[in-house]
């Protein structure tokens, strides 16, 4: 009987297969102890998960840190999402982390999770809605605690790159009870006051202190906002619902005023930049005028009447000269053409012939004497000569020249 014999490498992608076709392993929540936690140069993040009966191995890699708000250590207790793959070179398998939060934390993660879905099911994170931070602002509302760090670090900034911007804020509570309603009416307030632009948001936390920032109340109050916002809530790593909502993200408070306030010293540089440059275009454009202005007159003069005028009688006079040559050269030809048809009459003309010794003779009838059979015996016949006309009787009348 056959057997078949199957390499490693077959083996181990078949299991891999078989862990790719399972859709509870490829969405799955698992809770542990962390332990062997290694940041890696890469970016990625190698980890174990423990509890009482054995551990797994787990990995994050680099492009999945946006679903971690912490910084990972030994001994945590975590809730990690993710999927449960095989690594084919050792047919070892691990959890691919996609999301990682403290345990503590799954109830607010899963509130949150179901707000961000129905949020989004309703179009409120559409990119269609948001509004394009204005380059320039000149008036900047900020909602935040009146003494936390966020109001100083974007006054820091506000005055570090422009000095004239002028901000507008309204102290509202961040954290703990009658903070939602608080944020809420802060937006409304600055929205109706005519600001260009409004900064929401407050330092980091815990995800519990960020929570306010999570409300249906504040993120509805963000979406009717006329004017455009900004949101920065906690640090970089930190994710709230304002900033789904919100027109653009910032992940600080400080970066969220060098988003919203323009460098005076920058735009004044390229202000004088710009002037320098109309003026040279200016002055080029004046050189031009001035060449093109230039020819007009110079073509101007080439066509002023009298010139043309003056072109035209020449013209005339240089017409004339020619016709006059033509007509004189067509008379010398005529005349020697004529001169030549005399001369050619002349040897024709009978007259001619009479001066060389010949005569003309006619019978009694008027008929030229051709033949000696028109010559009758006693016939009077006339001979015509150069000086004049002999007239004579035909004696007798013999053939040949008789020379």
């Amino acid at each position: 009987m056959a057997r078949s014999v199957y390499s490693v490498k077959q083996v181990n992608a078949y299991i891999k297969n078989m862990f790719a076709q399972d859709y509870l392993l490829n969405r799955i929540y698992v809770r542990g102890e962390v332990s062997n936690c290694k940041y890696h140069t890469s970016g990625h993040i190698y980890f174990s998960l423990k509890d009482e009966s054995g551990t797994i191995a787990c990995a994050m890699f680099a492009g999945q840190r946006g679903g971690l708000s912490f910084r990972m250590g030994e001994g945590q207790q975590v809730v990690v999402f993710g999927s449960i793959g095989v690594y084919e070179r050792n047919g070892d398998y691990r959890l691919y982390a996609k999301e990682i939060i403290l345990a503590g934390a799954g109830e607010l993660y899963e509130r949150f999770e179901a707000l961000k879905r129905e949020l989004s099911e309703m179009g409120m994170f559409a990119p269609e809605y948001k509004k394009e931070i204005p380059a320039y602002a000149g008036r900047v509302g900020i909602v935040t605690a009146p003494t936390g760090a966020a109001i100083r670090d974007i006054m820091n900034v506000a005055k570090r790159r422009n000095p004239y911007v002028q901000l507008v804020l309204y102290p509202a509570l961040v954290q703990g009870e009658g903070a939602k309603e608080s944020i809420a009416k802060g937006l409304k307030a600055l929205d109706e006051s005519g600001v260009d632009v409004i900064i929401a948001g407050r330092g980091g936390g815990s995800m519990e202190d960020l929570w306010a920032f999570n409300e249906e109340e504040v993120a509805r109050a963000i979406f009717n906002c006329r004017t455009p916002v900004i949101s920065a809530v906690g640090h970089e790593t930190d994710t709230t619902i304002a900033d789904f909502v919100a027109d653009l993200r910032a992940p600080t408070p400080s970066a969220a005023a060098e988003l919203a306030v323009y460098e005076y010293a920058q735009a004044a540089g390229m202000l004088e930049e710009y002037k320098l440059r109309m003026r040279r275009l200016l002055s080029q454009k004046v050189d031009i005028e001035r060449l093109r202005l230039q020819e007009y007159r110079t073509k101007l003069s080439y066509l002023h009447p009298q010139n043309v005028l003056r072109d035209y009688r020449q013209r005339a006079a240089d017409y004339d000269d020619r016709m006059r040559r033509r007509m004189e050269n067509a008379l010398q030809e005529t005349r020697h053409r004529f001169s030549l048809y005399l001369e050619k009459m002349k040897g024709l003309s009978p007259l001619a012939k009479l001066e060389q010794g010949y005569s003309y003779v006619r019978t009694g009838d008027g008929h030229a004497m051709k033949s000696i059979r028109q010559a009758e015996k006693g016939e009077e016949v006339l001979i015509y000569v150069t000086d004049g006309i002999v007239t004579a009787v035909v004696e007798k009348a013999e053939e040949g020249l008789g020379l």
